[in-house]
């Protein structure tokens, strides 16, 4: 990002009295608005913590599995003696896996020991849940890019004393392709472990409404978008927020340009009624 780009962006913060772009991905987390699905899931997901096992999040992209995975995350995270824990690279080998949960959970290992690290890493987990009762948190995200033979070995890591004990809690997201993923013969065992599951549906126009309303209050400008429009953008939106977001965003930007005070249906249908196309112009050709 250049000099320029960074002084643009923080004019329009200034010019709307915004801490931060409500429409941008890196909201921070209290500007996400908590569904009550996934609320649910966050609940449900903190009742598993003393036992451990696997979750799993799916949908398709922008209806907000990421934005889910942060709600959990801080909300786990605050609770006391949990450890959240994220996989940066899902589409690693077994063995930059090992190197990975190694350098998360803070145990040196051997690229030529797997043996060895694997021991580490359970006596690591063994040793937090004999202090504290609670599982670690393990959170992977696009988890459909994850060879098979991770997944299983995974699998095989969190559990102990022939199954009957589990160290970690782990938390999948993906799109439809990990729900397809895990219906293999070589992965039914992780399928069977999958103690809830959320799948996330199109928003409704309500819900995107109040996702709206929520982050432009958190951002500081709970006034920034006229009620119309808040409600003509959670319509035509296809239920996707991120598509929404997207939308907002470019709401904002023009609105800026045009040194608007606030942002409303007039500004909305300027910059996305679409061209009039040929019915449109042989209609008017008949009027004449």
């Amino acid at each position: 990002m250049t000099t320029t780009s960074l002084v643009n962006a923080s004019a329009l913060l200034s010019l709307y009295a915004l801490k931060w772009n409500p429409f941008a991905p890196s909201v921070p987390v209290e500007g996400l608005f908590p569904l009550p699905r996934v609320d649910s899931f966050a609940r449900r997901c903190e009742t598993y913590l003393r036992e451990g096992g696997f979750a799993m999040v799916t949908g398709v992209p922008g209806l907000g599995k990421s934005a889910t995975l942060r709600l959990v995350d801080d909300r786990l995270s605050r609770m006391r003696d949990v450890v959240v824990r994220p996989i940066a690279h899902p589409q690693s080998r077994l063995t930059d896996f090992y190197r990975e949960l190694g350098d998360l959970f803070g145990v040196p290992l051997s690229a030529h020991n797997r043996w060895g690290g694997f021991k580490s890493i359970r006596d690591k987990w063994q040793t937090h849940i004999d202090a504290t009762l609670i599982r670690p948190v393990l959170i992977i995200d696009e988890a459909q890019e994850m060879q098979p033979g991770v997944l299983s070995e995974l699998r095989l890591m969190t559990s102990r004393d022939y199954d009957s004990r589990t160290l970690l809690f782990v938390i999948l997201a993906g799109d439809a392709r990990l729900a397809e993923k895990l219906r293999s013969p070589e992965l039914l065992p992780l399928k069977s472990r999958i103690r809830t599951h959320l799948e996330i549906e199109p928003t409704t126009p309500s819900e995107l409404a109040d996702s709206l309303r929520h982050v432009l209050a958190a951002a500081g400008n709970a006034s920034l978008m006229t009620p119309a429009v808040i409600t003509t953008l959670s319509e035509h939106a296809a239920g996707n927020h991120r598509t929404m977001m997207m939308m907002a965003n470019d709401l904002l930007v023009a609105a800026a340009e045009r040194d608007a005070r606030q942002i409303d249906e007039k500004l909305y249908f300027e910059l996305f009624a679409l061209p009039p196309g040929p019915q449109a112009s042989a209609a008017k050709g008949k009027r004449r």
